[in-house]
């Protein structure tokens, strides 16, 4: 619907603000006044709620998305010499984790449309020693994730964009050998830190629950069957989890109107496309990701992005590509092949706020700003 522009905010607005309330805050305190700050019976009651909302046999609750991913890569038996094949546009922590099992991350380019990572670059890089595949389910969009089981090696899914995804009817979390969420402060449930692993393989969870925490056990004799980590989530970050889970269907009612203004807006500009997103799939709505192409558009990326802070609007980039960082320019795998689409959407992608935090003002704050940069540089 049409509205008449506004002027420049008069704050600034942030990116993505935590939507937490009282409602957290004293959950929290009710579990430092239950004594168990370290895992107890509300990050049990966590994963016995995600087992439900993911529809996956075992849900195991861990520090973080990062540990998430690297305990489940271990528990499907990677190592040093395996190659596993995943996406260059993502956060660094979805290569760091094979990196740090002693394997090599090589990346398949991604499809032009939804940015996610293309099946057919990935067949091309399957080989010997690839052990894994690692897709990110980019925004909230899931990756084509029967074109990729279809390869052969067991799929690790970052879903830390996923929580409420659906691939094909499925719930993302119920598919795969393994699947890793996040619980960070930006996330669709956000406790702060945290992360999950979701899995209907008991061996798997098995693999992940030896290596999350070392166990006294009973008595004061005890015994380790793997080498572990302390991996574990608190029960006061639990606690916020759950107070999340609460509001997960009004959470998600917001961020699809914010969506939906965002669709209109982008829309109206020449030079400013939003990122593809299947019909036929259950979309997160984590971010609202928009490509900037500088010739139609008369300005490049980093130069909206300058300019919508001016306005006094927060953005954010989502990704740089990995294997652009200095950490992994020296690390390629010799088979790495060329990713034009992914150094292209590197060049162009912004993020635009995005948050049940947001009130509708933010966004329409938000979408005049873009209205005016937009008329300013065209």
């Amino acid at each position: 619907m049409k509205h008449a522009s506004r002027t420049k905010r008069s704050t600034f607005l942030s990116f993505q603000p935590p939507a937490v309330g009282d409602e957290e805050v004293e959950a929290a305190a009710d579990a430092i006044r239950s004594g168990w700050l370290t895992s107890g019976p509300r990050a049990a009651e966590l994963e016995r709620r995600c087992c439900e909302l993911l529809e996956a046999e075992h849900v195991l609750a861990l520090s973080s998305g990062t540990a998430a991913l690297q305990l489940a890569l271990l528990a499907v038996g990677v190592g040093p010499g395996d190659e596993v094949i995943t996406t260059s546009l993502t956060w660094p922590a979805t290569a760091n984790v094979i990196v740090h099992c002693g394997a090599t991350p090589v990346f398949a380019d991604v499809r032009r449309g939804d940015l996610n990572i293309d099946p057919g670059s990935a067949r091309a890089l399957v080989g010997p020693k690839t052990k894994a595949i690692l897709p990110v389910h980019l925004y909230g969009q899931p990756a084509d994730v029967d074109a990729l089981l279809a390869l052969g090696p067991p799929l690790v899914e970052d879903a830390a964009h996923a929580f409420e995804s659906r691939y094909r009817g499925r719930k993302i979390g119920s598919i795969s050998a393994a699947t890793c969420f996040s619980l960070y402060a930006t996330k669709n449930v956000a406790a702060g830190e945290g992360g999950l692993v979701a899995t209907n393989d008991p061996a798997i969870a098995q693999a992940i629950d030896d290596l999350r925490v070392m166990r006294r056990g009973h008595g004061s004799l005890y015994d380790i069957v793997v080498p572990g980590y302390t991996a574990n989530l608190s029960d006061v970050l639990a606690a916020i989890a759950l107070a999340q889970l609460d509001k997960l269907e009004r959470h998600r009612e917001l961020r699809e109107a914010h969506f939906a203004a965002y669709d209109e807006a982008v829309g109206e500009r020449d030079g400013i496309e939003a990122v593809e997103r299947d019909r036929r799939d259950t979309h997160a709505y984590h971010l609202y990701a928009v490509r900037v192409d500088a010739e139609r558009a008369g300005a490049t990326r980093d130069e909206y992005q300058r300019a919508l802070a001016e306005e006094n609007i927060g953005t954010s980039v989502h990704f740089l590509p990995v294997h652009e960082l200095s950490a992994y320019r020296g690390r390629l795998s010799p088979r790495q092949p060329p990713l034009p689409e992914t150094e292209r959407a590197g060049r162009e992608l912004l993020s635009l706020p995005l948050s049940p935090a947001h009130s509708a003002d933010d966004i329409r704050d938000a979408v005049d700003a873009l209205r005016r940069v937009h008329e300013r540089f065209s």
